[in-house]
């Protein structure tokens, strides 16, 4: 009998002892290895450029101030269209659709970093997309309007915030995207 009392304080004992032994193990242990997102958050983040673009075919003037409010989804590449630039602007317009009744919150832009306008035809497929080019002779900063390599994320205030490879998985950046939308009250 007092065996068997004994039995019962020693599981009593462990089963508080369980949870404190676990998170024990848990934090200096089994340490998780990197973060949950796929893009690159950028620290500290930067404000998007106030210079002054221009639309093709006539379509005026475009400073980044127009879209402050929502979330900005930003490319870069030639403005010929190389098959580079066509797939950059289907994982932009995927990436968009994916995110169904969110996607009104996300704007994307693409900017012809050389300054040849891209061709209204190479557009088409992709309605929705804003398409910029600079001004003859301006020279324009390194990011986000003009590195190949990456996408880049501006937040509704204007920072540029996260970057995702320019050969992305549309999945993985659809999850870090409705993440972000999801915990944001703005845009």
């Amino acid at each position: 009998m007092i065996r068997n009392a004994r039995l019962k304080l020693v599981i009593i004992m462990a089963l508080f002892a369980a949870p404190i032994v676990a998170s024990f193990l848990a934090y200096y242990v089994f340490q998780p290895r990197g973060g949950a997102s796929y893009g690159e958050l950028l620290m500290p983040p930067a404000t998007i450029t106030t210079a002054q673009f221009a639309r093709p075919a006539g379509g005026g003037a475009f400073r980044f101030e127009a879209l402050r409010g929502k979330w900005i989804l930003i490319a870069s590449d030639a403005g010929a269209c190389p098959p580079s630039c066509v797939a950059k602007l289907t994982l932009m317009r995927q990436v968009r659709l994916m995110l169904g009744r969110n996607s009104g919150r996300l704007e994307r832009v693409f900017v012809a970093d050389d300054t040849t306008p891209l061709d209204p035809k190479a557009l088409e497929p992709f309605e929705g997309t804003l398409a910029i080019t600079p001004p003859t002779g301006m020279a324009l900063p390194l990011a986000p309007v003009n590195d190949r390599a990456h996408f880049y994320l501006v937040d509704p205030h204007g920072n540029v915030m996260m970057r995702f490879p320019a050969d992305a998985e549309p999945r993985r950046m659809f999850k870090d995207l409705e993440r972000l939308l999801k915990a944001s009250q703005i845009g």
